[in-house]
């Protein structure tokens, strides 16, 4: 069976348009069900985050209206406490080496827009990956983390196909215009080729080693497509 390494973010507040501080971290759904139906195969999932520290859960992912009900937001709760040991002491960043692994999946929250982003151990990271031609799938916002990655001053990612949360579903559901910048019009400034699904319905985007999902809709799809790779 195959190792695979779930990335997450270790912010718990990003800074807004007008300097205020909005709290985040990573989106309950997106981190469960890609952890869960991983797990459920049979692959090794271990977590890391940078620095090692315990990733925060964004709290308005357990909303009913934003897990899918009550009962979603419940199940979303008991598996990450299920989990607990290994969200309170993931692996460091900085100290992975990506030859250990076969697949690195980014599940989102806007906690990556604050630290994944720029993280130079998330780039050495993804591009040593993308190099062996390893499995890189992040998703809503996890894609942010793929601007970690540059190659000789230009996006590792320019030209490949991809999609990311939306500016519409920012713009409807997200943060809104307060939201300091758009991932994808940021994605599609460094050049990576964005396309895009109706709002909040799962999209799924694969370009060879690179499989990228929507928003929180799509964390089913992107591990069953994770896995089929996988199996390849």
């Amino acid at each position: 069976m195959a190792r695979v390494l779930m990335i997450v973010s270790a912010a718990d507040a990003l800074t807004m348009r007008d300097g205020t501080t909005h709290p985040t971290g990573f989106w309950a759904e997106e981190l469960v069900v890609s952890h869960r139906v991983l797990r459920e195969a049979g692959h090794t999932v271990e977590i890391a985050t940078p620095g090692g520290r315990r990733p925060t859960v964004d709290q308005a992912s357990f909303a009913p209206e934003m897990a899918g009900g009550q009962e979603q937001a419940d199940a979303f709760r008991a598996y990450l406490e299920e989990i607990d040991e290994e969200l309170s002491a993931p692996l460091v960043l900085s100290e992975v080496d990506p030859a250990d692994y076969d697949a690195f999946v980014l599940p989102g929250g806007h906690g990556p827009m604050a630290d994944l982003v720029h993280d130079p151990s998330l780039g050495r990271i993804l591009t040593s990956a993308d190099r062996a031609g390893r499995l890189i799938a992040p998703f809503c916002h996890g894609p942010a983390g793929l601007l970690s990655a540059q190659d000789d001053g230009t996006f590792l990612f320019a030209g490949r196909r991809l999609t990311a949360f939306t500016n519409e579903e920012e713009l409807g559901g997200g943060t809104g215009e307060n939201t300091p910048w758009f991932l994808e019009t940021v994605l599609r400034e460094k050049g990576a080729v964005v396309e895009t699904g109706p709002a909040w319905s799962s999209h799924v985007i694969r370009d060879a080693n690179l499989v990228t999902g929507q928003n929180p809709q799509s964390s089913r799809a992107v591990a069953e497509v994770v896995l089929e790779a996988l199996g390849e």
